[in-house]
């Protein structure tokens, strides 16, 4: 299920993940000599995960690989702009993020159709399959009705599993803020989901 318990306190003991360690390796390779296999390397791990991310955030295909492409490059063209202080993922959603609010400010938001995801699709499947499916359209319209600033902190906390001070050092805001933007998340999404998935989901 989509939302879970608190996670103000989620990856706070302050250790360094193996992981983070290889990516921050990739950035120094980029930086010192223009690595292209290291690049290749961040980009496959990094597609995925800002494709989800700033899906969510703009809402139009074409604006999302538009994003995604220009947040990789400014990975590629200044990666000396990481100093280390924070993970290689906290540096990458913040340009991500960046080159998103500076996207969606080019154009008016698109107005969602809500009954977009929940038309039923061409394809047959599993009465399982169908289920699963249709609690994916309730969310993904209970999501759409929110802002892009509310829809990244729920990606960030619930898809990408980050705490809310990483997710304050992204969006560059108080952590206090991101907290407000959750809970208002949560208040939106428990009402227009709860009646339909159960209360206990929540």
């Amino acid at each position: 299920m989509l939302v879970r318990g608190n996670h103000a306190s989620r990856r706070g003991s302050g250790a360094v993940e193996p992981l983070a360690l290889d990516e921050a390796r990739l950035i120094g390779r980029i930086a010192a000599t223009k690595d292209l296999r290291a690049f290749e390397q961040l980009y496959r791990i990094y597609h995925p995960r800002l494709t989800r991310f700033l899906s969510n955030i703009l809402r139009r295909p074409q604006l999302v690989e538009e994003a995604l492409n220009d947040a990789l490059m400014v990975v590629w063209r200044r990666p000396e702009s990481y100093n280390g202080t924070s993970k290689v993922s906290t540096w990458i959603f913040a340009i991500a993020y960046r080159v998103a609010l500076k996207a969606r400010s080019r154009m008016d938001e698109p107005v969602d159709d809500p009954m977009a995801e929940a038309r039923p699709s061409l394809e047959a499947g599993p009465e399982q399959e169908f289920s699963r499916r249709q609690t994916q359209e309730m969310l993904a319209t209970a999501m759409g009705q929110l802002s892009a600033e509310h829809r990244a902190v729920v990606d960030l906390t619930y898809f990408h599993e980050a705490g809310y001070r990483e997710i304050a050092e992204i969006l560059d805001c108080p952590v206090g803020t991101v907290k407000t933007r959750m809970h208002h998340a949560r208040r939106h999404l428990k009402g227009m989901l709860a009646g339909r998935l159960g209360a206990d989901s929540w």
